[in-house]
């Protein structure tokens, strides 16, 4: 007698391996049976029609201070995802010093646009070292299991102070603690290290974070705590400035330790073939040995523009200004008078002010032909004539009139800014570095950008996109969507009881009527602490999604249980 039997689903089993119709029988928290017919269960779901899948592994969040209050960490936990890993761009909160408590607040909010408020009230700082704060997580009870990784500019400002916000260069002792400190983290449980070296991450008061001038020297130093403990990845969002020297010192990297380095990857519209060179750099590492991959996203990183949100058309112009102030309601409520919108668009920024503004502003408050309406359903692949210009253009009408019209029609109306991904007016760009062999899937972004990205929906997006809806190019077969999103990312982070439907491995299973799944258009919340506003996305579709055995989630309501628990690494 099995204590569950899903009986009759249309498996994919995680590994890429194609589709085979039968039951999964379940004991305990652990796959006792997978096809063919199980015996007897205490419990028995039928599951014809649906697909059985493993529960998705995400493992890129920044999930890092909401996993200190919040049990089920929506929306992720909607979308059938398991497993949460956070840690990752280098921020974090743990190791600590109670005098850089708000200096990381600071950094969470400037990078990952977390509410500071939302942070300073909900942050209960019971740690010190990142072996406190595994234990701190691992004490609460859950609905999802969670992981970490070690952020490094919490660990160098714990080690060098002040002079790592100055960006001074850390000593060979600075190193050695930094290291010793990685290994301690990787030991309690730890699954990597990451860091970040780009000028697009910022605290709140523009000052770059403090790793980013970080040398070769520190970075390799600290990557040895992974070859000590032959434990976790080594992962990093990078500008390349020089492509030769970075691969040179990742591949350095990868090769003595043994362990896998990876690198976000995305395309950037104003050098199209950078993405192309930089997987080029992958093989060629992976040539010579070396465990390196790139990380991508599954659909375009898309800024969401409204009257509710962190940005719109409209933020930088001088009539707006007195709004941000409002409730929503209220803001509505005044944009409904017509001098106020007559003075909204009289006030286009002039070329001067447009050139004091970063690229992004820029683009957003400018590039008319790449704003799209957002729909409900959300469509992440619009085609060109869906642009405000030319909606504008048919209309004989101005885009920003446009704009303007339909984001005051309702708060829950958005515009869609596609800032990497959507090139030539579609997606094969991403296609083609999701395809590639030696990239990842990941950049889901989970808990973070809380007004202005919501991607944490990209597990159900890979299927309902790629797999069933897309008429602008080719898909991509069920079973590479569900590998990639399972054994493949389990696999790499060191994830090795889980990832697959197999005997002996973890009951993470999602049920899923593929034909009934859909993605619902972002909306608003405000349910962080002290009534912090995020962006969330719901989904239909998911029969059932259960954490090692145990259903957490029928029929898109939560069933109250709480398996989920901190997963710790292992020497492997």
């Amino acid at each position: 007698m099995h204590d569950i039997v899903i009986r009759g689903g249309t498996i994919l089993d995680g590994t890429g391996g194609a589709a085979v119709t039968g039951d999964v029988a379940i004991d305990g928290d652990k796959i006792a049976a997978v096809g063919g017919k199980a015996g007897p269960g205490r419990r028995e779901i039928a599951a014809d029609g649906l697909l059985v899948a493993p529960g998705w592994v995400d493992v890129h969040t920044h999930y890092d201070g909401q996993a200190t209050w919040d049990p089920v960490l929506a929306p992720s936990s909607w979308h059938g995802v398991t497993t949460i890993m956070f840690g990752n761009c280098g921020v974090g909160f743990a190791p600590v010093r109670p005098e850089h408590r708000q200096a990381l607040i600071d950094l969470m909010e400037g990078v990952e646009d977390i509410p500071g408020f939302a942070l300073t009230e909900g942050l209960s700082w019971e740690w010190e070292s990142f072996p406190q704060f595994l234990d701190k997580l691992d004490g609460m009870p859950r609905v999802v299991d969670i992981a970490a990784q070690v952020p490094h500019h919490p660990l160098r400002v714990y080690v060098m102070g002040e002079r790592a916000i100055r960006h001074e260069q850390a000593t060979a002792d600075d190193i050695a603690a930094m290291r010793g400190l990685t290994e301690e983290a990787l030991r309690a449980g730890a699954f990597g290290f990451t860091t970040s070296r780009t000028d697009a991450h910022k605290t709140t008061q523009g000052d770059l974070v403090p790793g980013r001038f970080a040398q070769v020297d520190e970075l390799l130093g600290i990557g040895r705590a992974l070859g000590t403990t032959q434990r976790g990845a080594f992962g990093m969002l990078s500008d390349f400035e020089d492509e030769a020297e970075e691969f040179r010192w990742i591949t350095k990297q990868a090769k003595e330790t043994g362990r896998p380095v990876w690198f976000l990857l995305t395309d950037r519209p104003g050098d199209p073939e950078r993405f192309r060179r930089l997987l080029k750099g992958v093989h060629a590492a992976r040539r010579a040995g070396a465990p390196v991959a790139a990380q991508v996203a599954g659909r375009p990183v898309g800024v969401i523009l409204g009257v509710a949100t962190s940005f719109n058309p409209f933020s930088i112009r001088p009539s707006w200004r007195p709004l941000d102030a409002l409730s929503v309601p209220e803001r509505m409520r005044r944009l409904q008078d017509p001098a106020l919108r007559a003075a909204l668009l009289s006030e286009a920024p002039t070329q001067e002010i447009v050139q004091r503004m970063n690229p992004f502003h820029q683009a957003v408050t400018t590039r008319w032909d790449r704003m799209y309406v957002m729909g409900n359903p959300p469509d992440y692949e619009p085609p060109p004539e869906q642009s405000v210009a030319s909606i504008a253009q048919r209309g004989n009408r101005t885009p920003d009139a446009v704009a303007l019209d339909y984001l005051t029609e309702s708060a829950e109306n958005f515009l869609f800014f596609p800032v990497t991904g959507y090139v030539h007016g579609d997606l094969e760009a991403v296609r083609e570095m999701l395809v590639d062999p030696a990239t990842i899937l990941g950049l889901s972004d989970g808990g973070a950008h809380c007004g202005q990205i919501m991607d944490a929906s990209v597990p159900t997006y890979m299927l309902t996109h790629w797999g069933r809806d897309r008429s602008r190019g080719p898909r991509i077969p069920l079973e590479q969507l569900v590998k990639w999103q399972t054994s493949e990312t389990a696999g790499f982070f060191g994830f090795h009881d889980r990832g697959r439907l197999a005997p002996g491995l973890r009951a993470d299973v999602n049920l899923i009527d593929f034909d009934g799944l859909r993605l619902y258009a972002p909306e608003i919340v405000h349910d962080l602490p002290a009534g912090g506003r995020r962006l969330v996305q719901r989904v239909d579709g998911y029969q059932a999604t259960l954490v090692a055995g145990t259903p957490v989630f029928e029929r898109g309501q939560a069933t109250g249980a709480m398996p989920g628990k901190l997963v710790r690494s292992s020497r492997r």
